[in-house]
């Protein structure tokens, strides 16, 4: 092991070439492999598993059995060389498992800083996370996800591969996410659909009335006129697009491939 052994229980496994930040701590019985990277004042808890090419950064928290780096469940892997890329600040709770990414989807599985994954989430192969997420127990992605920042995963639910959760989206619990869920909307149930703009939280969060007002006109024009989408999303952005969460939810509209849970 690359730096220093202070903070390190001597019955953990740390491989010759994984570096550790000035800070960092490792509990009994952690395995970490040579390909390791973790910034300062990281916590990895007993029985943590650490291997691939991984990469976090500061103040990371990871409790007991958490397993990240280990290949990703896809059959088409072979073994190439593929990473994990991890901000600051992002706590793994008990269980929660990172895969590596796969060639086909980019070679790499990423999530930013400041996120929440709680007891027993997965983030499959290739996967984008963002920042300040929130994943509750169990919470799973299939590869390919991209969750921007602020989402709010429920417990239990699934996301389809290739799905994007929009910013700040809320998917309720036992959900089973097939296309993109809108941002800032509430996407609830198995299939998932839209009950619209998630009012409660955008006040919680200090949007102003007079945004909260527009982004529900753009909502209502968009999904429950009577009008051609690509239509009404004209009329939306030509009549709102200056406030800039109407046209962040129009580009993710007309970026999408899947198509939007509405």
């Amino acid at each position: 092991m690359s730096g220093q052994r202070d903070g390190i229980d001597p019955r953990a496994v740390v491989a010759e070439g994984a570096v550790l930040g000035p800070g960092t701590t490792v509990g009994p019985f952690a395995v970490l492999g040579p390909e390791v990277r973790l910034g300062r004042d990281c916590r990895v808890g007993p029985h943590v598993v650490i291997e691939g090419r991984t990469e976090a950064g500061d103040r990371c928290s990871f409790y007991p059995f958490v397993s990240i780096g280990q290949p990703p469940q896809d059959l088409k892997f072979k073994g190439e060389a593929t990473r994990i890329r991890i901000g600051s600040g992002n706590v793994f709770r008990e269980y929660v498992t990172v895969n590596l990414g796969t060639k086909g989807g980019g070679g790499e599985t990423a999530i930013g800083d400041d996120n929440f994954l709680m007891t027993g989430a997965h983030i499959a192969h290739d996967c984008r996370i963002g920042n300040e997420t929130i994943f509750a127990n169990a919470a799973t992605l299939a590869g390919h996800v991209e969750v921007n920042d602020g989402a709010v995963i429920g417990a239990f639910s699934g996301v389809h591969q290739f799905c994007r959760l929009g910013r700040e989206a809320f998917i309720g619990g036992y959900s089973v996410v097939t296309k993109d869920a809108l941002p800032f909307c509430l996407t609830v149930g198995n299939r998932a659909e839209c009950h619209g703009l998630n009012t409660v939280g955008l006040r919680r969060k200090g949007y102003p009335d007079e945004t909260i007002r527009a982004m529900k006109r753009a909502y209502m024009t968009i999904f429950r006129s009577k009008r051609l989408h690509d239509r009404a999303l004209d009329e939306v952005e030509e009549a709102l697009g200056h406030v800039p969460e109407v046209a962040l939810m129009c580009r993710f509209i007309r970026g999408t491939k899947r198509g939007v849970i509405g």
